[in-house]
């Protein structure tokens, strides 16, 4: 009996992903900690938790009404004015000033892409406790709410994406999956499904629960004072010039390149791997998020570590965790296989794939 390439890869691709699921209910079963080298109890417990869940079922009848956050709609407000001012006095900043805006971006945006997202969320690579510990800090001068915080919703988006249960719905329209959904009230089968979801890891990592404890005072340090404090001590830039450029506005940019994976990559650009599901690939995206607009490879995969075939093509946050693996500060980095990438392009792309 002969099959075509097709049958053949579609075959693979059912063979890889069973074999990918008796591997994670496997772990899942291990709920028992484990003791690391570096004294660490770390759980064990690898519960699917960011696989999507078919059998959620939106409740029927009126939406609950919108509640407004007023707070967070001036907090907001302002950040950008400020932002906006910063934009318009960077020429009257150094170039060192400048300089140091662009480090302290990509420290934050690694904060969240390497850490909060790749790590903690998705448990796609494993991180000695040095690497945990910058990873932590790096987060805190993100500003985009403590790693738990962030960890648990961004799990409830991938288990329940582009329902009334994802944090950031993008059906509900651009503004609202890009910043609005910040402003107003959560849905309340965001808050229901957040409480049920199996959170083990993250309560067992001492670095996650210590980033938690100590929140506001962590931001106040990494995210404003530092970003203005080293210009000012170092090379005579002003205090004003310091709070604005790489405090205000570099912290409004990583916050907007974080927002449009949840927005822009779930609108505009090829669905290779899955035409049945909303994330996109965009190049802008991936640019600006130093590597997480392969969107659409991430929600199809979102278990590998690199969240796209293409190694270090555009993606700085793989070329980091790949030299954190060379120094010995990171490994267990999952991938997927190229054989199940190709049958899954095969079973339900839209077509659009490339190899590179």
């Amino acid at each position: 009996m002969s099959f075509s390439i097709q049958e053949q890869l579609h075959h693979l691709d059912h063979i890889a992903e069973f074999q990918w699921k008796k591997m994670t209910e496997a772990e899942e079963h291990s709920t028992k900690p484990a003791r690391q080298a570096n004294g660490d109890v770390v759980a064990e417990t690898s519960a699917v938790e960011d696989i999507f869940d078919d059998t959620y079922k939106e409740k029927e009848g009126p939406k609950p009404p919108i509640k407004i956050v007023w707070k967070n709609v001036i907090l907001m407000s302002g950040l950008h004015i400020g932002a906006l001012y910063g934009l318009l006095i960077i020429p009257s900043a150094s170039i060192l000033t400048l300089m140091w805006s662009v480090f302290c971006f990509l420290v934050s945006a690694l904060g969240v892409t390497a850490g909060a997202h790749r790590l903690w969320s998705h448990r796609s690579y494993k991180a000695s406790l040095p690497l945990r510990i910058f990873l932590a800090i790096a987060n805190s001068m993100a500003f985009q709410n403590d790693i738990f915080e962030w960890a648990r919703d961004h799990r409830v988006h991938h288990k329940y994406s582009e329902t009334d249960a994802d944090p950031h719905n993008a059906v509900r329209g651009f503004f609202f999956s890009h910043i609005g959904w910040l402003l107003v009230r959560k849905h309340p089968d965001v808050i229901e499904k957040g409480r049920k979801l199996e959170l083990t890891d993250l309560k067992a990592d001492k670095v996650v629960m210590f980033q938690r404890r100590y929140y506001k005072p962590s931001v106040l340090l990494m995210c404003f004072f530092i970003p203005m404090w080293v210009p000012w001590y170092f090379w005579g830039e002003s205090l004003w010039v310091g709070y604005f450029i790489p405090g205000l506005l570099r912290y409004t940019l990583v916050l907007n390149a974080t927002w449009l994976v949840n927005s822009a990559a779930h609108m505009w650009g090829n669905r290779p791997y899955d035409q049945n599901i909303n994330p996109r690939e965009n190049k802008f995206v991936t640019f600006s998020a130093i590597g997480e607009g392969f969107h659409n490879y991430h929600h199809t995969f979102p278990y590998d570590y690199a969240t796209s075939e293409f190694g270090w093509k555009l993606n700085l946050t793989t070329c980091f965790i790949d030299f954190m693996c060379f120094l010995g500060l990171a490994k267990d980095c999952k991938r997927v296989s190229r054989e199940l990438v190709l049958a899954r392009v095969q079973r339900t792309g839209d077509g659009s794939h490339r190899t590179g």
